[in-house]
């Protein structure tokens, strides 16, 4: 939230509304270059999960961060729950320490991708729909199959699903940074258009 929230507000006027974001999930791959025995996994580590005939990947949850791996035999991961980068990385290296720990051989790094980032947002303003639909690019609004309207911005490369109160769902981002970017360029392209005003 600091990159929107932290900036003085010289140039702002006091009644103006400051937009927030916050990052709810972020989604992950690691990649360890070995395979690997899950059933020695399960053993060995008592809260990781195994049931190949429903599920092909073992599930093992921490507590602290608080995040859900996947751990599939090819020795790929999907990480997923984790509220910041650093709590992303910081749940990968407790994962490969546990693991370590608990006498299963890793070779080299853990290779991580962030594949997507989920945040919600609010521009602290009401949106006129309808209007935004008319003037934004790469839009869609049909409220009688759903309330918001999807508009796909190019750059930063991310989905926003906004809603006529002003609450925001962005999705598709690959750093965090960019939801915080992608909040302050919809909330400036938005007032330019006129198609935003305070909520009674």
């Amino acid at each position: 939230m600091e990159p929107l929230e932290a900036r003085a507000s010289v140039e702002k006027s006091e009644a103006e509304p400051q937009p927030t974001a916050k990052i709810e999930n972020i989604v992950a791959t690691v990649t360890l270059d070995q395979e690997l025995d899950l059933r020695l996994i399960e053993r060995v580590i008592l809260t990781a999960e195994y049931n190949p005939e429903q599920f092909p990947g073992l599930v093992y949850r921490l507590e602290e961060p608080r995040v859900t791996a996947l751990i599939f035999k090819s020795g790929k991961m999907v990480v997923t729950g984790a509220k910041s980068t650093k709590d992303l990385i910081e749940a990968v290296k407790k994962i490969v320490r546990n693991l370590k720990k608990h006498g299963i051989q890793i070779k080299g790094r853990p290779k991580v991708q962030i594949q997507n980032i989920v945040a919600s947002a609010n521009l602290g303003v009401c949106v006129d729909l309808e209007k935004a639909a008319l003037v934004l690019e790469n839009s869609m609004y049909e409220p009688e199959q759903f309330p918001g309207l999807i508009h796909r911005m190019e750059e930063p490369r991310v989905v926003l699903l906004i809603f006529g109160s002003g609450k925001m769902v962005i999705t598709g981002a690959k750093r965090e940074e960019e939801v915080y970017e992608a909040v302050e360029r919809i909330y400036q392209r938005l007032k330019e258009i006129r198609a935003i005003r305070e909520c009674y």
